[in-house]
């Protein structure tokens, strides 16, 4: 393991644009990754949290991939500082924690993840840096800024539930379709917001669209 990087699994609070943020690291079992990954959890007004199940499914998915992870609790979640700021500060937020990872692990990619209202942060922050991996599940687009995203410049992956009772499913193919980054969609056909009894599906079938990339990783 990296001398830099707390072990697997370990949270720890670092320092964040209104006070100090809660993280957690994840670390591959084997191996010394070039990757890092940074996984947002959904609406913190509504019970988002970082131990969000389909957050943690993001998280061992990546990790099983080899790369080294980040989830953080936005500010006011948790033991982070501050109080939600509708996706505004919460931009900030992740760019802390992004950089915290590159300054731990000095990475040679950047993936950025998010579920629900964090995949609208993290798609936002994408459009402004160089990013190498962006993933959005159940994203609510008809809501913050989606309509006004741009290209991410990287490959794109957009995970829907068909029976989403939270986001509107077919709002979320019409935007895939319309998109001029063309992001690649992975439809559930019956699964709502949380995939509940469906989240081994989510982990083998991302694991399978990022295994078809041609720039897939390890």
């Amino acid at each position: 393991m990296s001398t830099g990087w707390p072990d697997n699994g370990s949270s720890g609070l670092i320092d964040g644009p209104v006070g100090q943020l809660e993280v957690r690291y994840g670390w591959p079992k084997e191996g010394q990754p070039d990757q890092l990954a940074v996984i947002c959890h959904p609406h913190p007004l509504h019970g988002g949290t970082m131990t969000n199940k389909v957050v943690t499914t993001l998280e061992r998915t990546l990790i099983g991939r080899g790369m080294a992870t980040l989830c953080f609790n936005f500010r006011g979640v948790g033991r982070s500082a501050g109080a939600h700021d509708d996706a505004r500060g919460e931009q900030d937020d992740l760019l802390a924690v992004i950089a915290e990872g590159r300054q731990r692990l000095a990475p040679q990619q950047l993936w950025l993840a998010g579920f629900s209202f964090g995949s609208y942060v993290a798609a936002a922050v994408a459009t402004g840096i160089e990013l190498d991996g962006l993933i959005s599940v159940a994203p609510p687009v008809s809501k913050w800024g989606f309509a006004d995203l741009g290209d991410p410049g990287c490959p794109w992956w957009v995970l829907q539930g068909s029976e989403d009772e939270v986001v509107q499913a077919q709002q979320v193919y019409d935007y895939v379709a319309t998109h001029p980054a063309k992001p690649e969609l992975i439809t559930f056909d019956g699964a709502g917001h949380f995939f509940h009894g469906r989240l081994i599906e989510l982990r083998d079938r991302l694991n399978q669209a990022l295994d078809a990339h041609p720039g897939r990783t390890p």
